[in-house]
């Protein structure tokens, strides 16, 4: 667990500053390789470690397109006397690798100098966490007091728990499932043809163009988001309604009039191409359409019942892209089960991100079942 170049634990991240880590070449599952990769990473509380190595640190994992800045986009659960208290915890998110921002990706400059673009190699969620868990070497950190994470996030929980057992006394799974099914296989395949099938995309090397798969990326963002949030939510908030001052009821068709849910379409979707890049959009999604915890274990339920680490498993009761049935199937069979939760909610997948009081309520439990456990005091 040392830094590869100097020999020694690199200094830990500054509180609540990105800080950027070199970790040396990522090998993949698939036999590819990221030459000379970084991993971007924030931390939120101080870092106490045990005399038996054992630290303090609470790993939260980021969705598909989230970041490393945690706090901001689970707003209100991550602070001093929040759910996942800094006073006592020290809270840390790490930006997959892939990623834009800050991790190495498709967009990154290649050791040639050049960006990676198609060079960069397919990834799986066990490569995401082989690039966090040589970050942790990097740093120096031998084990953690839990992994949490929701969607992709917690497709790399289940992975640490499988792979990395002895590094991870609990953890937290929340709206994913234990494979990739072949609906959303299919759904996130629709995503990358939308963006592949952009003439801008250039096979994936438009960061060395004057273009840029713009439309392929926000036709991606409409059909992800549909799957984020409910039918119920999306009916009774916008329902047939026109959008102010369009008509989409004309005598033909026209682009520019929509329907008020088109509009949220679409804002969605610039937002994300904003702030988001293609290439990675492209090499996270088909991640998660190749996860799969019973590869190469026995098949999902050998698998599932090999996990000693301590896991709370929470679903949406209206989710689309991982319905509650799943989750289901995760506690049924999961080792070491602690828990199971439900978030009530009209919203949909992205419940987990936005019913924060549920959620806090659901991160207290799991940490007091987690300290229990562990054979702490829960007070």
């Amino acid at each position: 667990m040392k830094n590869q170049h100097s020999g020694q634990p690199a200094p830990f991240p500054e509180e609540g500053r990105p800080a950027i880590y070199p970790v040396g070449d990522v090998h993949t599952e698939a036999g590819g390789v990221v030459l000379d990769a970084a991993i971007a990473v924030q931390r939120w509380g101080e870092l106490r470690i045990a005399s038996d190595g054992s630290t303090n640190i609470i790993l939260v994992e980021h969705a598909l397109t989230g970041d490393s800045d945690a706090v901001t986009w689970w707003k209100g659960l991550i602070g001093p006397g929040l759910s996942l208290d800094t006073n006592r915890f020290c809270v840390m998110c790490t930006n997959a690798l892939g990623g834009y921002s800050g991790s190495t990706g498709p967009s990154s400059p290649h050791p040639d100098g050049r960006p990676w673009g198609s060079r960069f190699p397919a990834l799986s969620i066990r490569d995401l966490v082989t690039a966090e868990r040589q970050l942790l070497d990097v740093l120096g950190i031998g084990s953690v007091a839990a992994v949490i994470g929701g969607s992709m996030g917690g497709a790399r929980t289940l992975e640490w728990t499988l792979m990395h057992p002895e590094r991870v006394r609990s953890a937290a799974v929340l709206a994913v499932s234990a494979r990739a099914s072949a609906w959303q296989i299919g759904i996130q395949s629709a995503q990358i043809s939308a963006i592949t099938n952009d003439p801008e995309w250039l096979n994936g090397d438009y960061h060395s163009s004057d273009g840029y798969p713009h439309e392929g990326l926000a036709a991606a963002r409409r059909i992800a988001h549909l799957t984020y949030r409910g039918e119920q939510e999306l009916d009774e908030r916008f329902g047939t309604d026109a959008q102010k001052g369009e008509n989409p009821l004309g005598e033909y068709r026209d682009p520019e009039q929509r329907f008020a849910v088109q509009s949220y379409l679409d804002h969605q979707a610039e937002k994300l191409v904003e702030r988001f890049d293609a290439g990675s959009y492209v090499t996270l999604t088909e991640a998660l359409n190749r996860h799969d915890i019973g590869r190469g274990r026995g098949g999902l339920n050998r698998a599932l019942s090999e996990i000693r680490v301590p896991t709370l498993v929470t679903g949406v009761d209206t989710d689309i892209l991982y319905p509650y049935h799943q989750q289901e199937h995760i506690s049924r069979n999961v080792g070491e089960l602690l828990g199971m939760a439900k978030i009530v909610s009209p919203v949909g997948h992205d419940a987990f991100l936005t019913e924060t009081r549920q959620v806090a309520r659901v991160l207290r439990r799991f940490l007091l079942l987690a300290a229990d456990a562990d054979g702490e005091t829960s007070g």
